[in-house]
């Protein structure tokens, strides 16, 4: 059995705004949701860059005291995401009582809670003083767990931990379990915590940028003169369909999900690779039936780290030189949204592709001699986008690649 994919629903909470139509302003018109959060440089960081990202206002009409004690902050996000996604795709709570949905999310993490319990243990010696909640919000299936409970979700029901390709292999999975008939309808997605504990053991890298005099310029992917990545966050969700089903129910379709690739690099923890990025994109193309000459439009991973964009844009010249496909990096605009950016770089690309342009490498001022030949777009660029493939690399060596296709 192989069925075909859709995506008939999305959300989006991230530092570029937390609605589908400001999302797709801050895309058109090169956007930065880039700023300094002092509080970091306090704390002891090297760098107070993040993407800022609003924090979710959830009240007692939306979700009960009892619910809400137990929600992380990305779980949070995860949630205002995840009403978008499903108001999109017209799911009401009786469409999800009455039918089996999925959820997959991708998270990776969940510092603040685990950091907060360890604080009052270590002041107060006492167990009991940890309260309700707090163990549902420091497990990393915390937004899983939230999720399918809020939202009565009773298909599969899992959390994808695969560094910053997590977001990306929650939809590749969520895919190939419908393309098998396994499942109906999955809620996919990611979700990233932006809180300061959440970042001090990458800042203690060196791998942020700090560029703090210039908050919009400092995350620079594939330009000569970036000096490392700008960390950001929130959650993106998707309401992954099969064909038929989404088409009988009247759903409105908005993009097809045609190829999901996958490898692993089996190298160093932090070594990026450009043939296990070659292999990835190559399995995604080839589940697709497509060629590279179809691809439009190509989602970089680039996080404006040295090593990666290096490698990547190695990989990236092996695949597409020669060939027409337009090459950004919303990362630009966003900084690296670590877990959630695989998928929130479905949702700005599907953006892209309903209205029909690619959105700017912003601060792509001199490329480095890696990434010169690549067919990088600095600016917006109004053309049709058929076909999108979005690469997502994390620490481990885990690299996953989806195409995706508008449906005529």
């Amino acid at each position: 059995m192989s069925r075909r994919v859709v995506i008939t629903g999305m959300g989006i909470w991230s530092c570029l705004g937390t609605d589908i139509n400001t999302v797709k302003d801050s895309l058109y018109n090169g956007k930065s949701g880039i700023g300094l959060l002092p509080e970091r440089l306090e704390y002891g960081y090297r760098s107070g860059l993040s993407g800022i990202v609003e924090v979710p206002v959830i009240t007692k009409q939306m979700l009960d005291r009892h619910t809400r004690a137990g929600m992380s902050e990305e779980a949070q996000y995860a949630y205002m995401a995840s009403r978008q996604a499903f108001e999109q795709a017209a799911i009401n709570d009786n469409y999800l009582r009455a039918n089996e949905v999925g959820c997959i999310f991708g998270n990776d993490s969940s510092a603040k809670p685990v950091i907060e319990a360890s604080k009052i243990m270590d002041e107060k010696h006492d167990s009991a003083m940890l309260g309700y909640g707090i163990v549902f919000q420091s497990m990393n299936s915390t937004v899983n767990m939230n999720l399918s409970s809020i939202f009565h979700l009773r298909g599969v029901n899992f959390t994808i931990s695969a560094a910053c390709a997590s977001g990306s292999h929650s939809i590749g999975i969520g895919y190939m379990l419908i393309k098998q008939g396994l499942q109906d309808m999955i809620l996919c997605g990611g979700a990233q915590e932006t809180n300061y504990y959440s970042m001090a053991s990458f800042d203690a890298l060196g791998a942020f940028s700090v560029r703090m005099d210039e908050p919009t310029k400092a995350s620079r992917p594939f330009d000569k003169d970036r000096d490392g990545l700008v960390p950001s966050g929130g959650a993106a969700a998707l309401v992954l369909e099969e064909y038929e089903h989404a088409v009988a129910r009247g759903a409105n379709i908005l993009c097809e999900v045609v190829g999901y690739g996958f490898s692993s690099n089996g190298g160093g923890i932090s070594e990026p690779s450009d043939e296990g990025s070659v292999i990835a994109m190559t399995r995604a193309i080839k589940d697709a039936g497509i060629s590279v000459d179809d691809i439009d439009y190509v989602n970089a991973h680039a996080t404006s780290t040295k090593q990666g964009d290096m490698y990547e844009a190695i990989a990236l010249n092996k695949m597409f030189t020669g060939h027409r496909a337009l090459i950004s990096s919303t990362k630009s605009m966003t900084g690296h949204e670590c877990w959630m950016a695989g998928a929130s770089e479905i949702v700005y690309s599907t953006i892209m592709m309903q209205n029909n342009f690619v959105a700017p490498n912003i601060n792509l001022e001199k490329p480095d001699e890696y990434a010169d030949k690549l067919n990088l777009t600095a600016k917006t660029v109004d053309t049709e986008v058929k076909v999108v493939l979005s690469n997502s690399f994390g620490f481990g060596g885990t690299n996953s690649a989806l195409v995706i296709r508008k449906v005529l």
